[in-house]
């Protein structure tokens, strides 16, 4: 086991993903000499080359392309989409061609293509920088989409992701590239928890908190200030938001009979609501109330100086699981 901050068990999964197959490459702006904005690609170039590692334009829709005619010559191209707000341009590739192509050629065509993207906000930049774009592939058939929240995640699930036959967006959350926590890199691909299940983070009896990316470690924090109170809240890391691996999730409401949802996009049309109307029908007669989601409001991503009131926070996150046990609360009536 050794430390290492998020953003560099990101670039030891790329290594060593690089490392066990020559045709795995990284494609995406000043990724190469530069090391990225974030430095997650920081001297992979220097140590594989410039074939290997491209700079590519300031094109997204050219790099997907590009990444779609290398995957059919039997390539694993990695694609780095600079921030999260960028991803848009690249839209129709992504879900008109990557997820389309091995269901429209009756699996003759596969599409390893992985898609990093840093995502969320609490980093103090503007909207295209701070969003949260998920929802939007998790509607796409034929995408894989997954969100690591810690180091051995971050380093493990690259590596799953890039050895995938399918196409994997891999969401990043930038605002916790520099925590730090134990990664072991001796561990076996065949001995890690498959990138598409979900992981109980915290057990608890009283509510079921679901979480993803940046929110899971928020999350943590307010099990651990809800057990103050003398409220066991059970923590749930989403891990995969396409496919979404229920039995976890099913068996922990099933317990608690209380769901709380929590995520930075916007309310209406999110992956909340989608977790919360599944779980309803798979879970209804062991409820004794209504799912609650806590999420971002339904605006555009606001200034740097009025994220901390948007994106949801310690707080914001207790008065959903008060909200859920029936509990009065100051912020009771606060929609999002």
């Amino acid at each position: 086991m050794s430390s290492m901050t998020f953003s560099r068990a990101i670039n030891a999964g790329l290594r060593k993903a690089m490392e066990d197959d020559p045709k795995v490459l990284l494609m995406g702006e000043d990724i190469g000499k530069l090391g990225g904005v974030f430095r997650i690609t920081d001297g992979l170039q220097k140590d594989f080359g410039p074939q290997r590692v491209l700079d590519t334009p300031l094109a997204e829709a050219a790099i997907l392309g590009t990444a779609v005619g290398l995957a059919y010559r039997g390539y694993r191209p990695v694609c780095e989409i600079q921030f999260d707000g960028f991803i848009y341009p690249a839209f129709d590739q992504i879900v008109a061609q990557v997820a389309k192509l091995h269901y429209r050629t009756q699996g003759k065509v596969k599409m390893p293509i992985t898609i990093r993207v840093p995502f969320g906000g609490g980093i103090g930049s503007p909207e295209h920088h701070s969003e949260s774009p998920e929802a939007y592939f998790t509607h796409t058939s034929g995408l894989r989409v997954i969100s690591v929240s810690n180091p051995q995640d971050a380093y493990t699930m690259i590596r799953q992701a890039v050895a995938s036959d399918d196409p994997v967006l891999y969401f990043e959350p930038k605002r916790r590239y520099h925590t730090k926590g134990e990664v072991d890199e001796t561990q076996e691909l065949r001995d890690a928890l498959p990138m598409e299940s979900a992981r109980v983070v915290v057990a608890g009896t009283d509510v079921t908190l679901v979480a993803y990316g940046p929110l899971v470690q928020t999350a943590r924090d307010a099990a651990v200030a809800a057990a103050d109170e003398g409220i066991s809240v059970e923590v749930i890391d989403l891990r995969s938001l396409a496919p979404i691996d229920f039995a976890p999730l099913e068996a922990s409401v099933r317990r608690t009979g209380r769901l709380v949802i929590t995520h930075e996009a916007a309310q209406s049309g999110g992956l909340g609501a989608e977790l919360a109307a599944s779980l309803t029908e798979r879970c209804f007669s062991y409820l004794e109330t209504a799912p609650v989601r806590v999420t971002g409001f339904d605006v555009p991503y606001p200034p740097s100086k009025l994220e901390k009131y948007h994106l949801p926070d310690l707080d914001r996150i207790l008065d959903g699981v008060d909200r859920a046990l029936g509990r009065p609360n100051s912020l009771s009536g606060l929609e999002g």
